[in-house]
Formats: structure tokens, sequence, C-alpha cells
């Protein structure tokens, strides 16, 4: 338990020097990137008196290191600037955006990994066999889909084609809804396509790798001797080959949940959803520095705590792991 504790206060500081050098870097390569945004939101035709006005308003006529310590500084009370763009607080943008992303991404990532594990077990207990070949050319086929064209082809099948499903927004805008729960049905209405969508991008590498990890545990030499003894095959399976080929999925299914805050541009364009991947692209075009700076910093914290708590979770899953 001390060994324990000991690595989870390493690892915190670890996290911490992570988040900061991300935030470091962050801050250098936006503000160093070409193009002003002052020149931006000035317009075409401005006058350069204009354009330094802008840049002492918003204090990109400051040296960048200078600019730096006053975004850190703003950063250690909680204040995360000014957007350029929507003059609005960046925290009050992000709050609004980040629940709405993450009723696409974190459900879709779930059902994506039950199902691939599920998928990957069935077909892995007969390597080459008609499950086996027919799960993988299913799973090859959505991953080499681009996943605005499967969302469009979604589109076109369920919303215009069948019209049983909405294929844009969050809510109907038109509509007006005799309680809460009309309004919830709603939303969950207007999120089986992009979440269909992004589950079914995600389902081929879960299955692949558990499916792959199956199939090099089962021939290991403890599985022959399990068996030469007496052991059951489905003992065997169940605890010893699936527990140890369910650490590489349970690593990205990790990194994916961090992932999950920085939204899925694409996806949420396509369907017209107002989340955090739509937000970032709109920040990048307008060259939006501290409304960028702070979706990464959001992303940042979120994969650093993924990585933690996946970390931890091994330790759980795989009794061999000590710290």
């Amino acid at each position: 338990m001390g060994s324990m504790k000991a690595y989870i206060l390493r690892r915190s500081a670890q996290l911490i020097l992570v988040i900061f050098f991300v935030l470091f870097l962050n801050f250098v390569i936006i503000n160093a990137a070409p193009g002003n945004p002052a020149q931006l939101m000035a317009g075409e035709y401005s006058t350069e008196e204009y354009i330094k006005a802008i840049e002492a308003r918003w204090g990109l006529d400051k040296p960048i290191h200078v600019r730096f310590f006053i975004y850190m500084n703003n950063l250690l009370h909680g204040d995360l600037g000014y957007s350029y763009r929507y003059l609005e607080p960046v925290s009050k943008l992000i709050m609004e955006r980040l629940g709405k992303t993450l009723l696409l991404t974190v459900p879709s990532i779930i059902i994506a990994f039950l199902i691939g594990i599920w998928l990957a077990r069935i077909a892995a207990r007969k390597p080459g066999g008609k499950i086996d070949v027919a799960f993988s050319i299913l799973t090859l086929v959505f991953y080499s889909m681009p996943s605005f064209w499967l969302g469009l082809l979604l589109i076109l099948i369920f919303g215009v084609k069948l019209g049983v499903l909405p294929i844009a927004g969050m809510t109907n805008i038109r509509a007006v809804y005799s309680s809460y729960w009309d309004k919830i049905l709603d939303i969950l209405k207007h999120m089986i396509l992009p979440v269909t969508t992004l589950m079914l991008i995600q389902i081929p590498a879960y299955f692949r790798i558990t499916r792959g990890a199956i199939i090099e545990q089962s021939t290991e030499d403890y599985v022959k001797t399990f068996d030469a003894v007496g052991f059951s095959k489905k003992y065997i399976f169940n605890k010893y080959i699936f527990r140890n080929a369910i650490l590489p999925p349970v690593t990205i299914l990790g990194l994916r949940l961090g992932y999950a805050f920085s939204g899925a541009a694409l996806v949420e364009i396509v369907f017209g959803w107002p989340g955090m991947g739509r937000l970032l692209l709109d920040a990048a075009f307008a060259r939006d520095y501290p409304l960028i700076m702070g979706i990464y910093l959001v992303i940042a914290i979120s994969v650093a705590v993924a990585i933690f708590i996946t970390d931890l979770l091994y330790a759980v899953l795989d009794p061999r792991i000590r710290y």
C-alpha cells in the first residue's frame, strides 16, 4: 500500500509537470504561428493605426515572453482570458460546449469499447473461421470510412430516405415541449446518428487489438500447461487469456476518454452539433489565441488525467504489475 501511495504522489508530480510543459509549448507554437489576429479582427480594409489599436487592446503588441507570464498569472487566478471572436470569457464558452461534446463522445467511446471487445471475444475463439472472417471484413470496412462520409451516409439513409431520425442540431428549434422529459427525448433522438457514427469508426480499433491479443495469449506456454493438466477451456479463457488480453484495449479506452473533451470536429460539423470540436475549428480559423489555448488546456488536463487513471487501472487488472 505504501509503494502505491508513493507511486500516486510521483505520478501526480509528473502529471503537473507534463501539463505545464504542454501549456508552455502550446503558448509558444500558437503565438509564434504566422498571421496576425488583430488584422483579422480589423478587417481587410482597415488602417495601420486601427490594427495597432487592436493589438494594444488585446496585449498583442507585447513581447511573447511578457504575454506568457501574463497568461500564466491569469491562469493561476482561474482566468483563461477573453475570446477575440466571441468577446466572452473563454471559460464560459468552454463550459457551454463541454457538456454537449461529452454527450456525444463518452457514450460512443464506451459502447464502441464494449462491442469491439465482445466481437473480438467471439472471433478469436476460432481464428480464420467464418465468424472471424466476417467480423474482420466488416470492421475493416468501417475502419476505412472517413467519419464525415459515414455520417453523411447515415443522414441519407435514416434522415432523408427513411425520415425516422433528425439529421442536424441538438434539438428541434421549432418544437414546443410539454415537459422536461420531452426535451430530453428530443436530445436523445438527435444524438443517435452522431453517436452511431463515432461508435462505428472506433469499434475496429478495439476489435483488432483485442482479437490479436487473445490469439497471442492463446499460444502462450502457460495455456498449454493448464490445458494439459485438465482445466476447462472456458475457465482458462475467462481466467487467464482474456484477462491478460484486455490490457491493450483498456489503454486505448483511457486515452480516448481523455481526448473525449476535445470533441469530434468533423462529425460535429456534419450533424450541426454545437460542441468543442466545432468551437476549436472556428477558433483556429479566427486565430482566437485565448480560446485555442483554453481548449488545449482542457484537452491536456483530461488526457494527462486519463493516462494517470489508466496506469492505476493496470495494477488492478494485472496483479503482476507492482510499483
